[in-house]
């Protein structure tokens, strides 16, 4: 064990073979293999199996995969949610059940993108549920950045203007001008359970949905392929992206730039999960194939 890391000299290897098994898992999902899957994630609810979401890519510590991508809306007034897929019935295994799913970017965005970590149990992420406050992020009641606490109170809706510093915003970890991030709920504002949401306005964001390309602050070149360019060009606005923020892993709750101990592992300039230092970089965006779970009857 070397003296800056907490974890094993073989918990790479660790890490490799699980992901391996998990791939190789996946890999076998094709013809007879998907309708095995599929039988066995919706005997006991609707929807699940094989999946591909858009994701935050992970690139350090024990998380399998990304964190899903929640796509933006701005209304007119500026005020900041998330896109709901469109909901329509369809009938799975002889039975009539909702679905949210649309195309996006030359992507299948559905809400079983969300369906990990108990999240699918939510009664926010049930396809026709009608949230009071519509799809609008808002802020919670324990905001992880200062200048939430400021500025607003549990409840209250993001807005673009809250964000008018994000292209030189810092706070004291990483570099300033990476973006300014929030963190805040979705589609919980009457309901038990709550869906966390981490919402991050960049410059590089808004560069690579432009360009393809971008020059970070930290002196780092991002870059994104044309069909990532062109999802991002569908599911951000303005700068803005925003994700599901339950860690992969244990379904512990990261931040960007909100621990200082992240520079140990590199994360200063990412999302980075304290609990068990997987680290997650929202300024690239990669397709990841997981199989999520059925939504509860």
């Amino acid at each position: 064990m070397s003296a800056d890391d907490k974890y094993p000299g073989d918990s790479g290897r660790r890490r490799f073979v699980k992901g391996v098994v998990g791939g190789a898992a996946l890999a076998g999902v094709g013809g007879v293999g998907s309708a095995t899957v599929n039988s066995l994630t919706s005997s006991g609810g609707s929807g699940g199996g094989a999946t591909e979401a858009m994701a935050i890519e992970n690139t350090a510590g024990p998380a399998p995969r990304g964190m899903p991508q929640i796509p933006i809306e701005i209304d007119d007034e500026g005020n900041i949610g998330g896109l709901w897929p469109e909901v329509s019935t369809e009938t799975e295994q002889g039975v009539e059940v909702q679905v949210a799913r649309t195309d996006l970017g030359g992507t299948t965005y559905t809400t079983e993108w969300f369906q990990y970590c108990g999240v699918e149990t939510y009664q926010g992420i049930q396809p026709g549920y009608e949230p009071e406050g519509g799809n609008y992020f808002h802020a919670g009641d324990s905001p992880a950045y200062e200048w939430q606490a400021e500025q607003m109170s549990g409840g209250d809706q993001f807005t673009v203007d809250m964000f008018s510093d994000y292209e030189s915003w810092g706070n004291g970890i990483g570099a300033e001008g990476m973006g300014k991030p929030a963190t805040g709920t979705w589609r919980s504002q009457d309901t038990e359970d709550t869906i966390p949401i981490q919402l991050l306005r960049s410059p590089v964001i808004e560069q690579l949905a432009e360009n393809g390309s971008a020059e970070a602050a930290n002196g780092r070149t991002y870059e994104v392929d044309s069909g990532i360019q062109q999802w991002l060009q569908a599911s951000t606005s303005q700068g803005f992206i925003a994700w599901l923020n339950k860690c992969t892993h244990f379904c512990c709750v990261p931040g960007f730039k909100s621990e200082p101990g992240s520079a140990r592992y590199g994360a200063e300039d990412g999302v980075y999960c304290p609990c068990h230092q997987s680290v997650y970089v929202p300024f690239s965006i990669i397709p990841t194939l997981f199989v999520s779970r059925p939504r509860p009857e």
